[in-house]
């Protein structure tokens, strides 16, 4: 009995110390727990969250929204509208092939393009694959609830009138940036600040919750231009019609309140839609009224008259010579003879000769000064994107056979609204004001670079060339008195003049007794037969000045030549 005895003491001593054995263990394990325990919440607690915060915590933009375009009357040229835009976490969304091919189905998409441009991007956490998507396709990518897809919510740009103020607005790019037109002119200011805030994201990086906003977004200011909707309609449906009718390759209107200097339209052919990406080709989009420069033909006679009734040894009635003349190796005549004629008569028969003569009795300075000072040479301050200066040399390299052609628009090149505001500048009896395309509260501040006198007298000059005996009388607008001038000139090509292509122009004010609006309207090689000037430019002009003077309610200075019945048309 003695060894069982002996066996059962050794059994319980074995069990005691395997007892505190395990119970050493255990209280170590509990101290080691608490101890991790101390180094997570106490010693590396600060460290912790923030790599917690790194892998959850994320700080979002809050995109700001784009300020409006206006028109003068408020009416909206260019807004911003929500959309949402889809991303990817590339190394989330690439594990599976199957998610690859249903978010390229829902976006109507190749698969094998969505698959490269995710693998190619591995070391991403952020891609797009589809911008400013349409609500209802953005909502069905949504119920997908594909793990690594997700949307963003973005603004994209939208032009209620497409293609009738393309070239005026331009566009933005898809991070509503501006681009091109008044978007980038006044980007500064349209654009806004964005905001931020922090969110907390789930391990498929849905926002679970937010949790506070850094900064707040601060949007753009809209911008109130000076465009006048409906005489943009107008002058848009007018030049298309034209360029039609005559074949013509491009052509362009501008119209410009001759008291505020405010740019009320300006169209050009061929348009573009702004809301339509696959349209932005330069070709489409580049706004020619601003950009493009042309010798102007016989508009630009007005000015150097104006010059010469400054020099004090013209007036309205003085007799001019309009015989051939011979200037070096090149005889200048007129292709219809004018014969004997005063200054009224050499502008309204545009005569060639006579003109010429007129700019070679003139010192050279004082013509380069006076076409200097109505804008020639330089960019009006407009502030609009791509404009240029045209080209008006020192009159220190100018000869007498140069002198002589630009007299009849040869040897400069304007632009349209260069044009136009030489024009205003007319009109506005010699003051010439800066070119806005943002809405005036008033007249603007002007600078005087004509004498009264003279501009009163061109203005009635510029009267005789759309009367009876002129070559503007299509420009005509019943009710009114219209001063303007056409001009054809031959196109450039190749170091020589081409004698089948034409540009056709024709500028003017009204009414002619006290001038509101001046127009250009410049015709790019018509064909069908008719190039001048007269025949195809000048009855835009008619048009287009007919509807924004009823629009503008200013009253017919030219009543007691219409019937009765025409009285009764033009009521507003």
């Amino acid at each position: 009995m003695k060894p069982r005895a002996e066996a059962v003491e050794f059994d319980a001593t074995q069990f005691r110390r395997r007892s505190r054995i395990v119970a050493a263990l255990l209280a170590l394990f509990a101290l080691a727990l608490l101890g991790r325990a101390l180094q997570l919440q106490v010693l590396e607690q600060r460290f912790l969250a923030e790599q917690g915060d790194l892998r959850h915590a994320r700080v979002a933009r809050v995109p700001a929204y784009r300020g409006a375009i206006l028109d003068r009357f408020g009416e909206p040229l260019a807004v911003s509208s929500p959309v949402d835009s889809v991303w990817v976490n590339p190394p989330e969304f690439a594990q599976s092939s199957e998610h690859i091919t249903r978010l390229a189905r829902a976006l109507r998409r190749d698969r094998q393009w969505l698959a490269q441009r995710v693998s190619s991007n591995l070391d991403r956490q952020f891609l797009y694959v589809a911008r400013h998507m349409d609500p209802a396709d953005a909502a069905a990518i949504r119920a997908l609830g594909l793990p690594g897809v997700h949307l963003l919510r973005e603004y994209r740009r939208y032009y209620p009138n497409g293609e009738v103020t393309g070239h005026v607005l331009g566009f933005t790019n898809l991070d509503q940036a501006g681009q091109e037109g008044l978007e980038l002119a006044f980007d500064h200011s349209l654009a806004g600040l964005d905001g931020s805030k922090r969110v907390i994201r789930d391990g498929r990086g849905q926002v679970v919750q937010h949790v506070e906003n850094i900064r707040a977004p601060r949007p753009g200011e809209d911008l109130p231009t000076s465009i006048d909707l409906r005489i943009q309609y107008l002058a848009y449906r007018e030049l298309k019609a034209a360029i039609r009718e005559h074949h013509a390759r491009a052509g362009s209107v501008i119209v410009i309140d001759v008291e505020t200097g405010e740019v009320l339209a300006m169209v050009n052919q061929p348009s573009f839609n702004p809301n339509d990406r696959a349209q932005y080709e330069v070709p489409r989009y580049r706004n020619r009224a601003v950009t493009d420069i042309f010798e102007p033909g016989s508009s630009i006679k007005p000015f150097v008259l104006a010059a010469a009734l400054s020099s004090g040894r013209y007036r309205p009635d003085t007799p001019i010579d309009t015989s051939p003349l011979t200037v070096g190796i090149k005889t200048i005549a007129d292709k219809h003879p004018v014969g004997a004629a005063d200054l009224r008569r050499v502008l309204a028969r545009s005569s060639n000769a006579g003109m010429a003569r007129i700019a070679l009795s003139l010192e050279p300075e004082r013509l380069h000064e006076t076409l200097r000072g109505l804008g020639f040479g330089q960019v009006s301050a407009s502030g609009f994107p791509g404009e240029s200066a045209g080209l008006l040399t020192s009159p220190a390299h100018w000869r007498a056979i140069g002198i002589a052609t630009m007299a009849y628009g040869y040897g400069l090149s304007v632009t349209p609204l260069q044009l136009a505001q030489a024009y205003a500048t007319v009109g506005a009896l010699g003051l010439r004001r800066p070119i806005t395309f943002r809405r005036a509260g008033g007249s603007a501040a002007a600078e005087r670079v004509l004498e009264e006198r003279v501009a009163r007298d061109l203005v009635g000059l510029l009267e005789n060339v759309v009367g009876p005996d002129g070559t503007g009388r299509k420009a005509a607008v019943p009710g009114y008195r219209v001063a303007g001038k056409t001009g054809t000139a031959w196109k450039a090509s190749g170091g020589k003049y081409s004698t089948n292509r034409y540009l056709a122009v024709f500028a003017g004010v009204v009414p002619a007794s006290r001038p509101r609006l001046a127009a250009v309207v410049m015709i790019d090689e018509p064909g069908g037969g008719l190039y001048y000037g007269g025949d195809v430019a000048a009855p835009v002009f008619g048009a287009v000045m007919a509807g924004a003077l009823r629009l503008l309610s200013v009253a017919p200075d030219d009543l007691e030549h219409l019937a009765p019945a025409t009285l009764t048309e033009l009521r507003p």
